[in-house]
């Protein structure tokens, strides 16, 4: 087990760690907690009652958080040689087709942190799937990465974007922002965020959905709310 910082130690006892809060509550203790040197982003981390080993009870979705995420995204864009203009204006770090897969293959290239393509690039992409896969940058028309529309789909992604999925332990985690934000914007974020979850539901999971709820800083303790008050929270 990591051997943790005077500064996370001190943070934890400054508060009940086996307590479930109110989500403005629990957002307080979270920015007094945060004593990183740089703006700390503010995480949150959800237990579903689903079996994600199963296909039809994975939750997988994507959101424009209302206040964005506080993080320049780096946008890789696969597209024909005759849109390569139109994503680079459109805001895309990058973009091109085989040199750039090329360059991903031999130097394992992952300077960017999200991966757009048009459908006509997809055989191109396949070939580094095996690299892109498990960092989570494979782009999947289910999540809008994969599109025509490559102005909408990188302004999207500009805009807070972001996107949340099961893990095979059956957990979601999602940057909701930066401490800098204040509560009021991180709340606003982590109820579009929580509302957009629970719609998300399938059919096919049984008993109590939300299991655990936790909200943390990058380098702080998680702080639990009742995952009850959470469906308060619900736009429904």
């Amino acid at each position: 087990m990591a051997k943790r910082g005077k500064k996370y130690l001190e943070s934890k006892k400054a508060y009940d760690s086996t307590k479930e809060y109110e989500l403005e509550e629990a957002l307080k203790i979270v920015e007094q907690s945060a004593k990183a040197k740089f703006d700390e982003t503010v995480e949150l981390h959800l237990k579903l009652g689903v079996d994600s080993r199963h296909a039809d009870q994975q939750v997988r979705g994507t959101i424009i958080l209302p206040h964005g995420t506080g993080k320049s995204q780096k946008i890789l864009a696969f597209v024909k040689e005759d849109r390569i203009d139109e994503a680079i204006e459109a805001g895309a770090d990058y973009a091109g087709g085989a040199e750039l897969a090329e360059k991903i293959q031999k130097e394992n290239w992952l300077d960017f942190d999200v991966v757009i393509a048009t459908p006509d690039m997809m055989a191109t992409v396949g070939k580094v799937a095996r690299i892109l896969g498990p960092q989570g940058l494979m782009p999947n028309p289910k999540t809008g990465t994969v599109t025509m529309d490559v102005k909408q789909a990188i302004e999207e992604v500009k805009a807070g974007k972001v996107e949340y999925r099961t893990d095979k332990a059956n957990l979601i985690h999602v940057p909701t922002g930066k401490v800098s934000f204040g509560n009021e914007k991180l709340a606003e974020n982590i109820r579009a965020l929580l509302t957009a979850v629970v719609k998300d539901k399938p059919a096919a999971a049984k008993g109590r959905y939300i299991r655990s709820v936790t909200v943390t800083s990058t380098m702080g303790p998680g702080v639990k709310l009742s995952p009850q008050r959470v469906m308060d929270l619900v736009e429904r």
